[in-house]
């Protein structure tokens, strides 16, 4: 107050109270890759980042699902096919489905995100579905990021379609973003070919992952078996239009009709058709006319053939489940990030994301035995790796919490880093209301009242370890406890805060031993 010169009575309100830290939001993904659109009422979105809190708004403002379509082909040696895919055989030679252009992964992604708990994430389209998938894209779409306050996770699972190399380096520029340029993310990682077997990928992922700010970062293998993609979602028109003769020889078993595979004026044209013939002669009609360009079904059409199809043919039926196989084997990045949302909400981000089922997931892509997960769990360099892994009676888990620096005691596990960057966060944008204040007593005294009301609430909330607060964190902050006379005068204000995170209890052993009989 300033000096008073009239006399009168003069009214001073003094704050009873230090400033109270508001705890950051600590699940917050984004989410880049390719969209259909990126649009915002007329403005474009390429390159942006756009808040979103539900699948109704990416549609409204990204658009929805890549138009996918397979080439039926021959199996050679040269064609690649993933594991458990289907084969069909016709004359003695062998036939598998081949996906056509560009398999764009964030849309599905975004689904296993919303359907394990997510809710509000960022989303940054870098391309539309006619563009190529390319790491100085995807690159240019992490560093979009530095401008933004509020994401707290990195995610890119399109990176497993580059090549092997390019994958690990668009990997490593999202942990120097969120180990170095940010210091305050946690990079979501998925294994390049992780539908493999651990030996083909896992010493492959570890060597090109490289060493620096591991513990900003976190892996997880094998990919997953997703059920986003549904039977129903899928038709006739998913076939290229040059597998049409191929796949009308291959159903020819199943649709005995004796003009097949003709076109169906036959039956239309002659009365001693039978009707059963006249009803698949319509049905082989209807097939071809998915192909005609001058041809154009509606949706009802398509829909009634595609349901006469599946069950007059088990051929058609087979060839459907293989495309939904291939659509829904996905990487796990996505479903993880809503389950680290899910268990934040819950339980509060000191509690490992671990031990949880991932909804909408059939099963691993690979199935893992505990001897097998030694290797992914425990490295010579430190590099855990999550494993995924189905239960009896409980489903398909998150068996794993480590982040990829699984040798340091200080950030072996994912709960410890993210509780600390939340910490962190919460505590630098709580401070920012004391810059340029006086450097004197009463200002270190109101910090210290601060941040040990703000640190006692996360312990009473279980984020913090120790029987009383005294035992779960330290702050200090004063002259010639964490300044000398020179910071004050250089106008430097030094906090020191200790804190006990809380662990997990990663291995429980209950010891036995038998005992005398005493009656």
């Amino acid at each position: 107050m300033g000096a008073m010169k009239t006399p009168g009575v003069y009214i001073v309100e003094k704050n009873a109270f230090p400033n109270s830290v508001v705890e950051v939001a600590t699940a917050v993904p984004a989410f880049i890759g390719h969209t259909e659109i990126a649009d915002n009422k007329g403005k474009p979105l390429l390159n942006k980042p756009k808040r979103i809190t539900s699948m109704a708004e990416y549609h409204t403002h990204f658009g929805g699902a890549p138009a996918q379509v397979f080439t039926l082909t021959a199996k050679t040696d040269k064609v690649a096919i993933l594991p458990e895919q289907k084969t069909f055989a016709l004359a003695g030679k062998q036939y598998c489905l081949i996906p056509g252009g560009k398999d764009y992964l964030l849309y599905n992604s975004m689904m296993l995100f919303f359907q394990n708990g997510g809710g509000p994430c960022y989303v940054v389209s870098v391309g539309d579905y006619g563009t190529p998938v390319a790491p100085d894209k995807l690159q240019a779409g992490v560093d979009t990021l530095i401008k933004e306050q509020e994401p707290t996770m990195v995610v890119i699972p399109e990176a497993v379609r580059l090549g092997s190399g390019d994958c690990a380096a668009v990997q490593q520029h999202s942990l120097m973003h969120c180990g170095d340029v940010m210091k305050s993310r946690f990079a979501i990682l998925d294994v390049f070919d992780g539908y493999k077997e651990e030996e083909e990928c896992i010493p492959q992922f570890r060597d090109a992952i490289g060493k620096n700010f591991l513990n900003f970062s976190a892996a997880y293998y094998p990919w997953v078996n997703a059920a986003v993609v549904l039977e129903t979602d899928l038709n006739g028109k998913y076939f290229a239009p040059e597998s049409k003769d191929l796949l009308v020889k291959i159903l020819q078993p199943d649709l005995d009709y004796p003009g097949f595979p003709a076109a169906a004026t036959p039956a239309k044209d002659k009365k001693d058709v039978a009707p059963k013939d006249k009803a698949k002669a319509d049905i082989v009609a209807g097939l071809l006319a998915l192909f005609d360009e001058k041809s154009t079904p509606d949706a009802e059409t398509i829909s009634t053939l595609h349901n006469n199809l599946i069950a007059l043919s088990p051929t058609y039926k087979s060839l459907i489940d293989d495309m939904r196989y291939q659509l829904n084997l996905l990487p796990p990045s996505g479903a993880m990030a809503g389950l680290y949302t899910m268990v934040d909400n819950n339980r509060g981000v000191w509690k490992a994301p671990a031990n949880v089922s991932i909804n909408s997931v059939v099963s691993p892509a690979v199935t893992i035995s505990s001897q097998q997960q030694e290797n992914l769990n425990v490295d010579i360099m430190g590099k855990s790796i999550n494993a995924i892994r189905t239960f009896i009676g409980e489903g398909t888990l998150v068996w794993g919490a480590r982040t990829l620096d699984g040798n340091s005691l200080d950030w072996r596990y994912i709960n410890v880093r993210r509780t600390m960057i939340m910490l962190e966060e919460s505590l630098r944008l709580a401070c920012k209301a004391y810059v340029f204040d006086p450097n004197t007593a009463n200002t270190w005294a109101t910090i210290n009242s601060m941040i040990r009301n703000f640190l006692t609430g996360i312990w009473k909330r279980g984020g913090l370890a120790g029987a009383s607060p005294d035992d779960a964190f330290v702050v200090k902050v004063g002259l010639g406890e964490t300044m000398t006379p020179e910071d004050i005068l250089e106008g430097i204000l030094r906090v020191t805060v200790l804190v006990a995170i809380t662990r997990p209890a990663e291995f429980i052993e209950i010891t036995f031993q038998q005992q005398m009989q005493k009656s």
